[in-house]
This record gives structure tokens, C-alpha cells and sequence, in this order.
């Protein structure tokens, strides 16, 4: 991997991550000052601290204080009397039940906007095809294919022999234009154990190639004739559209990635099972599922960035909507230390009209957070087994 490319993924997703992160807990930040609840410290990334200021008045209220944290992995918002048992006035424990419901979901509606917003903006420049029936409107919608590119290349195959090399753009094979990724396939097959000239592009300049292509005798059930993985880029266009087209695609995305979640989790939970009651092959099979499903810091920053670094800028806007929404799905689930789980026990406590005391809150947020660290444990070693293979 080339250095300069690995070094800018790694700048640009931690910018991502902060961005996201910062637009997240403003939510939070606001919500509070609007229903009554005193903001301490806005921060940016986590401490240690390399610089503070304290305002005498500002958006987030009286003498907050803003900070800039060493560790770039985000930010964090400080409230006077954040245990539910606080009730002093200005205290976060002292607001009701729908005050605290409207500043835990602040950050939730926050990245959900902001997917949105970000998913708009594709719309106008071309928003990436990424899901089968993508939401859009026909009526203002202009489709845009790249040509078709080669994305993997099979070694001792007849393109590798032929000196092709991922990322090559094909433009003809026997003086057959290739306009999808369709046309290609049936151009290979049609022409299979011939040697044929294919016209391609790379780096902007034309280029052509002898290919002995596979025939149906030689190759195996699952070679193809070529030996090379096929990628074409397809795009929506909008233009009146672009706000309805950003919205939609934010709820059908929404719908999508708590379905991914939840077989992510089916998956992870049939494969520990497995493995504690015997189905060794099985366990294994549902467990590497769930590793495929899920990619944490180090799957971001050294497999996915790097690849749209070089896709283009469109890729990484799509990138970063789809993170913001994937905050937003995963912290309005009820699981201790998330908003959702913290809601969930803000809404036992009324149920129940017993409050949580400081010390049994702190124990199931720490459960709640021991949890979270171990699965991002699970996610990092799947991500680098990801990048060695």
C-alpha cells in the first residue's frame, strides 16, 4: 500500500470521526441549554487537554468551557449533574423524563441529519450506486456509468499473463465496444478460447493487449474466462429532486442498517454458541460472517479510506454520510453507555419511580463499556486479519 495513501486515510478518517462525533454531541449540547440543563465543557477529542477557554457567554450557554483533547477520536459534552439522582437546578438529574428524553436523542437526530444533508449534496454531484433499487426519483434521475475497470486479477490467469493490471479501463475486446459490465461478460464467453485484442486505458493513456481467453474446456466451475473480477461505477444524478432523493435514501439506508445489525448480531451470537456446544465448522462460518459485516477504526483507516481516497472525493462524502448514519443507528440501541441505553434506564427508573443511585448507574455503564471495548477488540483483530490476507 503506498505510504502517502495509507498516511492521508489515516488524516481523513480521523477528521471524519471527529466531525461526526462533534456534530453528535452539539446535539446533545444544545438540547441541554434549551431545556434548562447547564453544559460544563464542550470538547473536542478526549484528554488529556492541549488547550481550554472558558466563555462568559455563548451558544451553549453561561461560562462553558471549550476544550481541544490531545486523543483525536472524537468529542465529548460535560453536564452539571449528569447522575440521575442530581437535583440541583441546572442539573441534568433534575430535568424530566421527556427533557431527558429530547437531550439523549439530540445526537441520534443529529447524525441522522447530517447523513441526510450529506446524502443531498450527492444527489446534485452524483450520488454512488450502493444498494440494489436505491431510492431516487425517476422522473429526475440521470444515471452516469464509468467505464468498465478491472478490480481483481486472478495470478497465472490469461489477464495477468497478458499483462492487465487492476484498474485498467476496458474499452473494446475483439473491436466489440464494452459499455457494462454485462457487455464484457458476454464478449469473454462469445469469444472463449480465442486470442483476442483488448483495448484498454490506464492512467489516461490507450493501450492494447493480446488475451488467450479461457475456453469452456479448460477452465474450472469457478474461473471465468478472463480470470479478472469486474467493477463498474454507477451514479444518480438529481437536481430538484436532490433533497427528497437525500432523504429517502437516509430512511432506506436506516431500514438497512439495522437489519445489517441485527444479523451481525444473529450471526455473532449462533457462532459463540457453536463453538460452546461443539458445531466447530458452523460456529466458524457464522462468526466470520459477522467479522465481514462490521469494520471498526482499523478496517476504516487502512482498507476502506485508502481505497476511496482513490475513488474520488463523491466516495469519501459517501463514506462519511454512511458513518454518521451508522452512529446514529448503533447509539440509539439499548445498551448501557450508548444514548439509547441510557434512555432505556432513564425509562426503567420512571417505570419503577425508583431512581438509579450514582454507584449502580456507574456499575452498568462500566458493564455497558467493558462490552462496547470487547467487541471493538473482536472488530480489530477481524479488520487485520482483513488487511493481512
Amino acid at each position: 500500500m503506498d505510504a502517502l495513501i495509507l498516511i492521508l486515510s489515516i488524516a481523513a478518517g480521523l477528521i471524519i470521526l471527529t466531525i461526526l462525533v462533534v456534530i453528535h454531541e452539539l446535539g446533545h449540547a444544545i438540547a441541554a441549554k434549551r431545556n434548562g440543563v447547564k453544559v460544563e465543557e464542550f470538547g473536542i477529542g478526549f484528554p488529556p487537554r492541549a488547550w481550554s477557554k472558558t466563555v462568559p457567554k455563548s451558544i451553549l450557554g453561561e461560562k462553558v468551557t471549550y476544550s481541544i483533547n490531545w486523543l483525536p477520536l472524537g468529542g465529548f459534552v460535560k453536564l452539571q449533574g449528569e447522575h440521575d439522582t442530581d437535583s440541583k437546578k441546572g442539573d441534568y438529574g433534575a430535568a424530566t423524563f421527556w427533557q431527558k428524553t429530547k437531550i439523549l436523542l439530540a445526537g441520534v437526530a443529529m447524525n441522522w441529519l447530517a447523513a441526510a444533508v450529506l446524502f443531498t449534496v450527492l444527489a446534485f454531484i452524483g450520488v454512488p450506486k450502493i444498494v440494489d433499487n436505491q431510492f431516487n426519483i425517476a422522473s429526475d434521475n440521470t444515471i452516469e456509468r464509468q467505464p468498465v475497470q478491472l478490480a481483481y486479477i486472478e495470478e497465472g490467469s490469461p489477464a495477468a499473463k497478458a499483462g492487465l493490471k487492476v484498474g485498467d479501463e476496458v474499452n473494446h475486446i475483439a473491436g466489440r465496444a464494452i459499455t457494462t459490465v454485462e457487455s464484457m461478460q458476454q464478449a469473454t464467453r462469445e469469444f472463449n478460447g480465442q486470442t483476442v485484442t483488448v483495448d484498454f486505458t490506464r492512467g489516461g493513456s490507450s493501450q492494447s493487449a493480446e488475451v488467450a481467453l479461457r475456453s469452456d474446456e479448460t477452465k474450472k466451475e469457478n474461473e471465468g474466462y478472463l480470470g479478472a473480477s469486474l467493477n463498474q461505477r454507477e451514479s444518480y444524478r438529481a437536481t430538484w429532486s436532490a433533497p427528497v432523493v437525500g432523504v429517502g435514501l437516509t430512511v432506506q439506508l436506516t431500514g438497512l442498517t439495522f437489519q445489517g445489525l441485527g444479523d451481525t448480531v444473529v450471526n455473532l451470537a449462533s457462532g459463540i454458541a457453536g463453538k460452546l456446544t461443539g458445531n466447530a465448522t458452523q460456529a466458524d462460518v457464522n462468526l466470520e460472517k459477522a467479522g465481514q459485516g462490521v469494520a471498526g477504526p482499523v478496517g476504516l483507516l487502512g482498507v476502506i479510506l485508502p481505497q476511496l481516497i482513490k475513488a474520488g472525493f463523491d466516495y469519501v462524502l459517501l463514506v462519511m454520510a454512511i458513518i454518521s448514519l451508522s452512529l446514529a443507528a448503533l447509539n440509539v440501541l439499548p445498551i448501557p453507555a450508548l444514548d439509547g441505553g441510557r434512555w432505556f434506564m432513564t425509562a426503567i427508573a420512571r417505570l419503577f419511580k425508583r431512581p438509579l443511585s450514582p454507584e449502580k448507574e456507574e456499575l452498568i455503564n462500566g458493564i455497558g463499556f467493558m462490552f462496547l471495548m470487547a467487541l471493538f477488540v473482536i472488530i480489530t483483530i477481524a479488520d487485520v486479519g482483513k488487511i493481512l490476507r
